[in-house]
């Protein structure tokens, strides 16, 4: 019989082959003599006097090398901000590593530099961006006179209390001078063609690494709303929340919108997304012989509850074969959130793996896997967990409570005990997470 942790790993693996960042960049772009043919658009660069590359993110190394490969000769200059760890060897581009989720000094510098190479730009210049999830964090400019501080307290308690990406990214959009279309104010006149690995639920432009370059369909009333959804007012920062009750009575000017003249000569692609690697998956595990359904790439909501919901779709296979016979995979997609109420450490897709655990209990059938695809769950070196009907009992003889370990969100020192961490390093892609569901 097959090892269902190694059948596990296998498939989620092949999903992140699919959204390696140079193939997704090349499959979006080529170059042709001196016609860069990008998406739907051509653009000759003799029309151009300079070339520039900027991004940030994640993926953003090997996406800037693609793009370097094809712009071979052009390039003016270049700048990108990424997450310690996750830079390659670039010939002509400066690369910036900085800290996520919480931002740093350095993405502060960075950011900075990088605001002030697009200000350098003119009307006869390009600007070429690569940007991918994990940009919202690590390229910090807020607005003044709030300061770093302020942004990394205002970070932290969005993280703790359960917010959406989309809540989050809102907020940020609304304290910063390059999110939220800010970058593309920076370098008007100039064309940008700005290349995207979607991170986000249903791949919304200007949630993605908070919409640089994209008008911004959040308002600062949207942000009162968010904070006050949470109950978290009188936890942010004095100048934080006074700076967003200023924009919500007109105080402060707005993010741009659909319209302004600063997104007339901008070219916005998504050139990979969470559905291209649950279908890769998807034939990965078809090959192994499972019959294969994917339920939606947009699960989202508590993570120790959509643990408990697959776990018990698992179940049902068993029970009825339903939705699918075994042996059967069952593969989803999204992100979901941790609301943090105790000290441990871990991550969204460790707290829902130990989820799952406590519910298929006995149900030695069933395994299940939550990974990240940047190789990174919370704030730990997990990519995820793996889990299946005997964890909870070896947890129990290793004199390990799980329900303890979940009440503490310490998923991470329960699974490093059973030696069922999901351990890939930093993948250099990023496509929200994988879910999969494997029966017998």
């Amino acid at each position: 019989m097959r090892d269902p942790r190694l059948v596990l790993k296998e498939i989620f693996l092949a999903g992140l082959r699919a959204v390696e960042p140079e193939a997704a960049v090349r499959s979006h772009m080529r170059r042709d003599g001196n016609r860069l043919v990008v998406g739907n658009r051509d653009y000759d660069l003799d029309h151009f006097e300079r070339v520039f590359l900027i991004g940030g993110g994640k993926a953003a190394a090997p996406m800037a090398k693609a793009l370097e490969d094809l712009l071979n000769g052009r390039l003016a200059d270049g700048l990108i901000v990424v997450k310690h760890g996750h830079a390659v060897p670039l010939r002509a581009t400066q690369i910036v590593e900085a800290g996520h989720p919480i931002p740093d000094r350095s993405g502060l510098e960075g950011t900075e530099k990088l605001l002030d190479l697009l200000r350098e730009c003119g009307e006869e210049d390009l600007v070429i961006c690569a940007f991918s999830g994990g940009a919202s964090a690590l390229m910090p400019a807020p607005i003044p006179p709030l300061n770093l501080g302020e942004k990394q307290a205002t970070t932290q308690l969005l993280l703790e209390c359960g917010a959406t990406i989309h809540e989050m990214n809102s907020i940020r959009k609304h304290l910063s001078r390059c999110k939220g279309g800010g970058l593309a104010r920076a370098a008007y006149p100039a064309t940008l063609v700005c290349l995207i690995l979607s991170d986000v639920i249903g791949d919304q432009l200007d949630v993605i690494a908070s919409g640089p370059t994209v008008a911004d369909e959040s308002s600062y009333e949207d942000c009162i709303r968010i904070v006050e959804r949470y109950g978290i007012a009188t936890l942010l920062p004095a100048p934080v929340w006074r700076h967003l009750q200023e924009g919500a009575s007109g105080l402060r000017p707005e993010t741009p919108k659909k319209g302004h003249p600063i997104f007339d000569r901008v070219q916005n692609v998504i050139v990979g997304n969470n559905r291209g690697a649950l279908l890769a998956a998807r034939d990965r595990a078809e090959t192994l012989g499972f019959r294969t359904v994917i339920l939606s790439s947009c699960i989202q909501g508590e993570a120790r509850e959509v643990g408990r919901v697959l776990a018990c779709i698992g179940k049902e296979i068993c029970l009825s074969g339903l939705p699918v016979a075994p042996p059967a995979c069952v593969l989803a997609g999204g992100e979901s959130t941790v609301t943090v109420r105790g000290k441990g450490k871990g991550g969204r897709n460790q707290e829902m793996a130990l989820s799952a655990a406590m519910a298929l209990d006995g149900w030695i059938q069933v395994s299940f896997l939550s990974g990240g695809t940047d190789g990174t769950d919370g704030a730990t070196d997990a990519a995820g967990a793996i889990a299946n009907g005997t964890t909870s009992a070896r947890a129990r003889s290793a004199g390990l409570n799980p329900a303890d370990f979940l009440s503490r969100n310490d998923a991470y020192h329960f699974f490093r005990h059973l030696g069922d961490l999901l351990l890939t390093g930093p993948t250099l892609t990023n496509v929200m997470d994988l879910m999969c569901v494997l029966v017998e």
